[in-house]
């Protein structure tokens, strides 16, 4: 569902305002007036997002109570708020695309949407392979993409890797999403990076061949077939668990980070950059260095149960709890520069 909150009074007044004021005068009086800026162009800051509202709102009000600025934004799926900025061009009200998965954001670069940044403090805040390598977008929140299994079944020493769930010895015990959503687009363009194409099929392959059931629609979906017995074992993001986990601390789920996988655990983002014409890039990149800082990286890790891009900042007890592991360190713009080749690689094994 589409959001865009309207423009203010002041700004219509003064819109009104200003036609009344030009038709009263003459051309050439009207030639002697200073140019006056538009609240909006001054203060106000515009945000594309396809975070839905609820994980997005709060952060926008706690930024607007420290700094008095408002914010306002537009909801909607990544790929239609990259077209719409497309057709926009220098007509857009956005001064911030806002996004979740590397790809995506790889995207919006692709598409000469977004315009690089020169910031010190997000080079010190958020690690080099969370951030684009030319500076055109940041990693914000760090989610895992790991494994959830059915502690009735299985125990954690029975798990090693990614690559492993592709053994026989997993058949008929796998669950996972489709291969139409992005996050496992991302996942399989991570294993094209890191082991080649060919090797990245085998995995795949293997996946598909253990398959217990058709993919799910979603994350939750996978989780609630492993207790329903329908499985053992799935990919998701660590996120999804941590809700799941909210809602039921007794779940007889747990997650598994792969200590043992050659790439290390997968992680993806969400982030955002400033487009490319922003009325207010001065704000944008204001908005963009406070999710940065230590004060708004908390937040996301008590409200969202993801992982803080910032690593000087602590996990949540909860989130902490899941268990320390090493994360891929691949920059993450592989996601995004190798996803076409990923969908092809699941096409091509059946990877509905």
């Amino acid at each position: 569902m589409k959001k865009l909150f309207p423009l203010s009074l002041i700004s219509v007044l003064f819109l009104v305002a200003a036609c009344s004021d030009n038709a009263n005068e003459t051309p050439a009086k009207a030639a002697e007036q200073p140019v006056v800026e538009s609240p909006k162009a001054k203060d106000e800051i515009v945000v594309y997002s396809s975070r839905k509202e609820h994980l997005i709102k709060p952060f926008f009000e706690e930024f607007t109570a420290n700094t008095g600025i408002p914010v306002k934004y537009v909801t909607d799926k990544a790929g239609p708020l990259v077209t719409r900025l497309k057709a926009e061009g220098d007509r857009t009200e956005a001064d911030v695309f806002m996004t979740v998965d590397a790809g995506n954001l790889w995207l919006a670069k692709k598409e000469g949407i977004l315009q690089p940044i020169n910031s010190e403090v997000l080079e010190s805040n958020i690690p080099e392979h969370l951030q684009d390598p030319e500076n055109n977008w940041y990693g914000l929140t760090v989610r895992a993409r790991t494994m959830v299994y059915d502690t009735n079944k299985i125990k954690p020493e029975d798990l090693i890797s990614y690559e492993d769930l592709a053994d026989p010895k997993w058949q008929g015990r796998l669950c996972l999403r489709t291969s139409k959503k992005v996050y496992n687009q991302s996942l399989v363009a991570m294993l094209i990076a890191r082991h080649g194409e060919e090797k990245a099929e085998s995995i795949v392959k293997g996946w598909v061949a253990n398959l217990a059931i058709a993919p799910f629609s979603n994350d939750t979906k996978v989780m609630k077939a492993i207790e329903a017995g329908q499985c053992e074992v799935g990919i998701v993001n660590s996120y999804y668990f941590g809700r799941l986990q909210k809602e039921n601390p007794k779940i007889e789920l747990a997650l598994y980070l792969p200590q043992n996988s050659e790439q290390g655990v997968h992680v993806n983002i969400s982030g955002a950059g400033i487009t490319k014409y922003a009325d207010n890039p001065e704000g944008a990149l204001q908005l963009i260095e406070w999710l940065s800082s230590p004060e708004a990286q908390k937040m996301y890790a008590g409200l969202n149960m993801e992982y803080p891009a910032n690593e000087s900042v602590d996990l949540v007890e909860q989130v902490k709890a899941w268990g320390d592991f090493k994360a891929d360190d691949m920059n993450l713009s592989k996601a995004g520069e190798l996803q076409p080749a990923a969908v092809q690689l699941m096409d091509r094994v059946g990877y509905k």
